[in-house]
């Protein structure tokens, strides 16, 4: 097991009624409050007017409409706002979207410069706005982590800015939020959950037995209920403990004693950036192709424990169920209404050496990833999505 340092200091209240806490929370920082949402579900539902009425006593600035793949352009926007009225604390209502936007918002307010800046080199990051939560959909475990994922629309790059100044203040997981989802978000969100384990997983380290079983359990939770969240919306079991798992892929539990570049996501990365589609989605279309393609005498091993931990799949042959597991996630991933190929969402071949050399050349995919990719490789892995 490879060293670590642990150390999330985000404060969870997880369950029903949990957001009775935020005015007592948010005056330890301030009055001015900016409030970052995305579209008009919050105000369908009527989280809007419990959280203006929570905040009756705040002055509240709002910054509606940020992006699935949040933009550029709304962190400047977001950090224009923070500079010209003293904001003392983010509130980012929605998923991770909004928190991710919020956390490069909270750091651009004490930037004069372009916020890009941050992303390229994270060592202007030098002081940030504290960041609240409340959690209304889980796929990323932005709630619980300091990193935040940006699209810059000018330059079609998707990088991601990180640093300890970005953990969350405070964040709110309710899982009764998650009851009015439409099942397609529910669907994307629980791929984008099973790709942040299966990052962590297949990794080169094989002594940090722990650390994959406990990788292992949230890969059956997320396999076990994500489909029963989807029949039943209001079920309120398996939209808790898809909501923790989500919170447990990424708080940087799963990756303690292991560590390496990831595979999977700097592909989708550029994906999304070229395409702007949803981030689950490439990732359930990715995930099943990258996994073929690295499948080896060397990876073999690991592949075969995949699918007999999580799968269950009993095979003597290491081969066969490595190939059996890796059709089981391709299934699980359509069972959940997901598409298998990049011809169902509408990408066609024209740019797949373009985005494989901006993969590589944005990412450690080339020297530091379980399995080194070229750009000639990605190109491949991209075609193999095809369809």
């Amino acid at each position: 097991m490879n060293n670590f340092n642990f150390c999330v200091p985000t404060d969870i209240r997880f369950g029903k009624g949990q957001i009775a806490c935020l005015p007592e929370e948010l005056k330890k920082y301030g009055k001015k409050v900016l409030l970052v949402y995305g579209g008009g579900s919050m105000k369908r539902t009527g989280l809007y007017d419990s959280i203006m009425n929570l905040l009756k006593d705040f002055e509240v600035f709002e910054l509606p409409g940020i992006e699935p793949n949040p933009k550029l352009s709304s962190v400047e926007k977001g950090a224009g706002i923070c500079k010209e009225n003293g904001i003392d604390v983010i509130l980012a209502v929605g998923g991770g979207s909004c928190i991710d936007a919020s956390k490069h918002i909270a750091c651009a307010a004490f930037y004069d410069g372009n916020p890009w800046d941050l992303v390229l080199d994270r060592t202007k990051v030098c002081a940030a706005l504290p960041v609240a939560v409340v959690l209304t959909i889980c796929a990323t475990g932005s709630e619980m982590n300091s990193g935040a994922v940006i699209s810059n629309e000018k330059t079609n790059e998707k990088l991601e800015i990180n640093t300890p100044l970005l953990y969350p203040a405070l964040s709110i997981c309710d899982p009764s939020y998650l009851y009015t989802l439409p099942a397609k978000q529910t669907a994307a969100g629980t791929a984008d959950m099973i790709s942040h384990v299966l990052e962590q997983y297949f990794q080169p380290n094989d002594g940090a037995y722990l650390t994959d079983r406990l990788s292992e359990s949230v890969l059956k939770t997320c396999i076990r209920y994500g489909p029963v969240a989807m029949k039943e919306p209001e079920n309120y079991e398996a939209r808790s403990n898809l909501m923790w798992s989500s919170t447990v892929a990424l708080n940087h539990l799963l990756t303690v004693g292991k560590g390496g570049a990831w595979s999977v996501h700097p592909i989708e990365h550029v994906l999304s950036a070229f395409y702007d589609i949803t981030h689950g989605v490439g990732l359930a279309i990715l995930t099943p192709a990258w996994m073929r393609y690295v499948l080896s005498d060397k990876t073999v091993n690991r592949f075969a424990m995949y699918a007999e931990n999580v799968w269950d799949i009993k095979e003597s042959d290491s081969f066969q169920a490595a190939e059996l597991a890796i059709d089981k996630t391709e299934e699980f991933f359509a069972s959940l209404g997901l598409p298998k190929t990049l011809k169902e969402v509408g990408i066609t071949s024209e740019k797949f050496g373009e985005m494989a050399k901006e993969a590589v050349r944005t990412s450690g995919i080339a020297d530091r990833s379980y399995v080194h990719l070229d750009a000639e490789d990605v190109e491949k892995i991209f075609e193999m999505c095809a369809g």
